[in-house]
């Protein structure tokens, strides 16, 4: 196990070095100056020319594209030093803490619902194949699967917010002088739409993954010797098909655990949910290079540890794949 985890994080590196090449150049090839970003339109025609130079030489653009990357790396590597938002004046350390909070919190309720859902009812639609049951999630699945999620969160809106007034249509919620009760019920008010919509759209991929999965697993030799000798079907589901089942099952998982930290752009954007997906969304459109660069070098991260986590399950699983 320990040579198989120093081989894939040896391997691991060289990936995010690509990657965090690769972001470095885009975010120099986009149109716009970063520094006037910085700096307030009022200032006089000779003021504003010295503060511009300042600017430009405090955030390293006088150096050359080379020594600008391995500053950028060595910073946030050795310093720990993300880097400074033009958007909002701040370190972006700081302003991705609120956001990357909010986001955590909106995903642990998705992956719950998630998770909750779509194991025991993926495994019931690959025993009652073909069945009302079955063919109705089947319909659902395609449903979710075919929506956009900013669609899907519309007509959320539209039927619970606009038509019914049942709950808020977006926003966050206001807790500074509430209670705790209070603050956790207005948490819950606006996290039901989006966490909803996240929910279905989910499911939607994830219940015919499963169903597959068993079904697939349904038809191995392994199934029919195991209900040749009498055990119950309650033995066979769960402990000899589920667990074999469990390999490309896991994959699924562990993907979206991770994705607690990706946040979801389109559905926060929506809802005008403060996380972290719609924060990227904003740094583009105001051309905030490192705040982008930051966040999507921590998105690259978090996906290529799940693949590396995902590998790992893989070997606890299914004791026939050897990690060495």
């Amino acid at each position: 196990m320990l040579r198989f985890l120093v081989k894939r994080i040896i391997i691991l590196i060289p990936v995010i070095i690509c990657i965090s090449i690769l972001l470095f150049a885009i975010s120099k090839s986009m149109p716009g100056d970063p520094v006037r970003a910085f700096l307030p339109p009022t200032l006089r025609a000779e003021q504003y020319e010295i503060a511009y130079k300042v600017m430009y030489e405090r955030l390293g653009l006088d150096k050359s594209l080379f020594e600008q990357y391995f500053r950028w790396m060595y910073n946030m590597l050795i310093l720990g030093d993300l880097g400074y938002s033009s958007m909002h004046n701040r370190p972006v350390a700081e302003v991705v803490a609120l956001p990357l909070r909010n986001t955590i919190i909106m995903n642990v309720f998705v992956n719950i619902f998630y998770l909750g859902i779509a194991l025991p009812v993926g495994i019931r639609m690959a025993t009652k194949r073909g069945s009302l049951f079955d063919n109705s999630f089947q319909v659902f699945s395609l449903f979710g699967w075919s929506i956009p999620s900013f669609f899907l969160g519309l007509i959320l809106v539209y039927i619970f917010g606009v038509r019914l007034s049942l709950l808020p249509m977006g926003g966050m919620p206001t807790t500074l002088m509430l209670g705790t009760g209070e603050t956790i019920a207005a948490w819950a008010r606006h996290l039901v739409l989006p966490v909803a919509t996240l929910t279905i759209i989910n499911l939607a991929s994830a219940l015919r993954y499963i169903r597959n999965a068993m079904i697939d697993a349904f038809s191995q030799d392994y199934i029919r010797t195991a209900r040749s000798k009498g055990l119950s079907e309650k033995v066979v589901i769960y402990s000899h098909a589920l667990r074999n089942a469990m390999i490309p099952i896991s994959t699924i998982i562990v993907m979206f655990l991770f994705a607690l930290f990706t946040g979801a752009a389109l559905t926060e954007q929506v809802f005008a949910y403060h996380g972290i997906g719609r924060l990227l969304l904003r740094a583009v459109g105001q051309r905030d290079t490192m705040l982008i660069n930051t966040m999507n070098l921590f998105f690259a991260v978090i996906n290529v540890t799940a693949v590396l986590v995902a590998d790992i399950i893989y070997g606890l699983v299914d004791p026939r794949i050897k990690l060495q």
